[in-house]
């Protein structure tokens, strides 16, 4: 908010009055520029309440509040004035011609003529083509995806920016080309949902669950999802599950690794599920699943093996589905990353440690 002081020019019987002073307070208009500048003398335009005026000449700009989000001829995909006042929604894959055209009525209910119900169909047909373009299948599930996305938000009673947030990282995955394969579109709409949420301020209990429970797509697939859009995007979204370690090394059977040496295991598993989110490996696995690899590969660059792959592979089982397969292959995949990262396989690297002193 700053502060002008508007003049006024009062002209009554042919005399020039004079110049009456007062400071009212006023909000600047910032973006888009073109619309901060008077037509008339180029002066700036303020805002007050629902009025934009000049504050050189005092032309009113405009006097209702209108909508000054960037609108399609703004970023240079329409070049029709017609089309121009549409506004970008990300939520829309048919940049603004998201319409439905009946097929057997017109607006007032009416039923249709033969000539018209012609016309219609040609119209339905080339609003198709415009509508999808090339790439029509991809771009029809991508649509698919984004009505999922408002479905989950509006059972969820998500605000309006969460939603729209959601569907910007699911337009990024599919320009990534993430779905295909175990990763179905299902799963990355409930993903990008999760995403979208945690990196609000929303505060929300069990909202892994509650997410999950209106996906298309099992629990562990939306949170695998997840952190395939995270990974693979590079999103600065918050980790789904924080302590995904923390719950292998608790699922482990009692006595199997305990005290310091569990400590020392935890910490440098922890420093390798950073390393495998930015190279990333596994982005496409739950997380606890990689943690299970990490908590393994911790082990072996240790010294003095307590942990072998079927403790590790049958404690995280009880959590998600895994096998020793998996286990074994991600951990080299660590490994391979933290030698990568840090030019040596010892442990006290990732540890802050100059040396592995636990013997």
């Amino acid at each position: 908010m700053s502060s002008y002081n508007a003049r006024e020019l009062l002209v009554s019987d042919g005399q020039t009055s004079t110049t009456e002073q007062r400071s009212r307070t006023f909000q600047v208009e910032h973006e888009p520029s073109a619309r901060s500048t008077c037509p008339e003398c180029e002066g700036q335009v303020i805002t007050e309440d629902e009025e934009s005026f000049c504050t050189v000449c005092g032309l009113i700009v405009a006097d209702q509040w209108v909508d000054l989000s960037p609108t399609l001829n703004d970023l240079g995909m329409v070049g029709d004035a017609d089309q121009s006042i549409e506004t970008v929604d990300p939520l829309r894959t048919d940049k603004g011609l998201h319409t439905k055209i009946g097929k057997s009525t017109d607006g007032h209910g009416n039923p249709l003529s033969n000539e018209q119900w012609e016309k219609f169909q040609r119209l339905r047909k080339w609003h198709k083509r415009y509508q999808f373009c090339k790439k029509r299948k991809r771009t029809k599930r991508l649509n698919e995806g984004l009505r999922d996305i408002e479905m989950i938000g509006g059972n969820l009673d998500l605000p309006d920016h969460v939603v729209k947030t959601a569907a910007r990282y699911l337009q990024s995955a599919s320009e990534a080309r993430l779905p295909g394969g175990r990763m179905a579109w299902e799963a990355l709409a409930g993903g990008a949902v999760l995403l979208a949420v945690r990196a609000s301020s929303i505060d929300r209990n069990e909202i892994d669950i509650a997410v999950a429970t209106h996906t298309k797509a099992p629990h562990e697939r939306v949170c695998a999802a997840a952190r395939k859009i995270r990974c693979e995007c590079g999103f600065d979204a918050p980790v789904i599950r924080r302590d995904a370690v923390m719950t292998v090394v608790d699922a482990l059977e009692e006595d199997t690794i305990s005290g310091a040496r569990a400590v020392r295991t935890w910490r440098l598993a922890q420093h390798l599920m950073q390393l495998g989110d930015q190279v990333p490996v596994g982005p496409g696995t739950p997380r606890r699943t990689v943690a299970a690899s990490a908590l393994y590969a911790a082990d072996r660059l240790l010294s003095r093996k307590h942990l072998t792959q079927g403790q590790v592979a049958a404690a995280a089982s009880t959590i998600v589905p895994t096998s020793r397969n998996r286990i074994a292959r991600y951990s080299r995949e660590l490994v391979d990353a933290y030698k990568a990262e840090h030019g040596t396989d010892d442990p006290g690297v990732g540890l802050g440690d100059e040396r592995d002193t636990l013997r």
